[in-house]
């Protein structure tokens, strides 16, 4: 789907799915990019990892589902999803569902990663 001439954009996610705006703000820079074609990846680090989730209830907080929200973006041709291994394992989520199919990445290949993106941004 992207072009010879698309930038590899890494997008950090670190921070929980509801304890502020920039889960859903990163969500909507992934759409809008990958409307441009843009070659999008994602990694969930830290609290971001909570948001991959499923089954979130956050209509308690009125709140949109981010994990919903989440599920959307292959459809946009955004399919690279990599989430921290050690977060995961620091919630003890190593074999929860996630919504996404997410390759638990050690730091090593989070630094890879990182070298070989033309643009990171972390929200």
């Amino acid at each position: 789907m992207s072009s010879n001439n698309a930038k590899q954009v890494l997008v950090i996610l670190s921070s929980s799915p509801y304890g502020g705006s920039l889960a859903k703000e990163a969500i909507d820079y992934c759409l809008a990019a990958a409307a441009f074609e843009q070659n999008i990846q994602l990694l969930f680090t830290g609290d971001s990892v909570l948001q991959l989730l499923k089954d979130q209830q956050p209509t308690g907080i009125s709140q949109k589902n981010i994990s919903k929200m989440l599920s959307a973006l292959p459809i946009y041709g955004v399919d690279q999803f990599y989430v921290e291994q050690s977060a995961l394992s620091c919630y003890g989520l190593e074999h929860a569902p996630l919504c996404l199919p997410a390759t638990p990445v050690t730091s090593h290949q989070m630094s890879a990663l990182l070298a070989d993106a033309n643009i990171t941004l972390n929200f």
